[in-house]
């Protein structure tokens, strides 16, 4: 099936890590940030601490194939807009809202893999004094930082001075790393607590 975006490009679909090799470690168990944060939100409803959800993407449908009377098959769609971020919800009585990206990188964190419309969105949630921030993973050496919007948007916004990418040091100095632990995986609201809940 093709699935493209409104400006017509094709979408790619992220690649399924649990059909890499052996030489994945146990800790990462071969799971994508998506499926690691969609456990992580599971975990945080069940035990009422948190209501976020991975926001669904509309999608046009614009050819449909029926190979049988009991089944139809999608040959093309469109996504009717373009997304703005992954994830948003109610914590502690904030709108919380925030992308999560990952990177085969050690060094950067590539800004393509940010869009104008996203750090559009981020400002207006900052604006709202909504929590806003970013959930970063650099796959190779299965590291996974916090970082705040308002420090994404600067960075993404230097792009017109010839910048290309974040440069790991910038997001140690300015985020913060996530310990992946057993359950909740990525405990995204500990650090959550320390920049917008400090006791």
């Amino acid at each position: 099936m093709a699935i493209r975006y409104p400006n017509g490009k094709k979408y790619s679909a992220p690649v399924n890590r649990s059909t890499l090799t052996k030489s994945n470690t146990f800790s990462n168990r071969g799971m994508t940030l998506e499926q690691d944060i969609d456990d992580t939100n599971a975990f945080y409803l069940s035990r009422g601490i948190a209501v976020i959800h991975k926001k669904p993407t509309p999608v046009q449908i614009v050819k449909v194939d029926y190979p049988k009377r009991s089944a139809a098959v999608i040959k093309e769609a469109y996504f009717k807009q373009p997304s703005t971020t992954d994830y948003n919800g109610v914590y502690r009585g904030h709108h919380i809202d925030f992308e999560a990206k990952e990177t085969k990188n050690k060094t950067s964190f590539p800004l393509q893999n940010i869009h104008l419309h996203q750090i559009e969105h981020m400002k207006q949630v900052i604006a709202q004094n909504g929590i806003c921030f970013t959930i970063l993973r650099f796959t190779s050496l299965n590291e996974v930082y916090f970082l705040l919007a308002d420090h994404l948007v600067s960075f993404y916004e230097q792009q017109a001075s010839g910048r290309k990418s974040i440069p790991k040091t910038e997001i140690v100095k300015h985020g913060h790393l996530i310990e992946q632990e057993y359950h909740p995986r990525i405990n995204y609201l500990k650090v959550v607590d320390q920049f917008y809940f400090p006791s």
